[in-house]
């Protein structure tokens, strides 16, 4: 059994080249909300999910992105409420939110 049933990456990368980012869109502060969010619902630790940042992911043009695996489904958001959304859906639920993925 892995130590985590599923592992959240946020790109949290800033890009210095001018070209947009998912860290344009305020990737740390969702990342952030994600965490609280998970713990709110006592979803994370050994057995549950952990919530990281990563490095650039290349997808920025489909961007804010969070990729969680083992599933790798990736999502975009815009918003807390998005957020939310793939955190009771797909984490608590084991549901796909098709609308945010891409």
């Amino acid at each position: 059994m892995p130590y985590y049933k599923r592992h959240l990456f946020f790109c949290t990368n800033c890009r210095d080249d001018g070209n947009v980012c998912c860290q344009d869109h305020g990737a740390t502060e969702m990342r952030q909300y994600a965490k609280r969010r998970a713990k709110m619902l006592n979803i994370t630790g050994q057995g549950g999910v952990r919530v990281n940042t990563a490095g650039c992911l290349d997808r920025c043009s489909e961007g804010p992105i969070v990729v969680i695996y083992p599933d790798a489904v990736w999502y975009t958001y815009e918003t807390q409420a998005d957020i939310d959304e793939i955190v009771d859906e797909h984490l608590v639920h084991g549901r796909i939110v098709e609308r945010l993925k891409i």
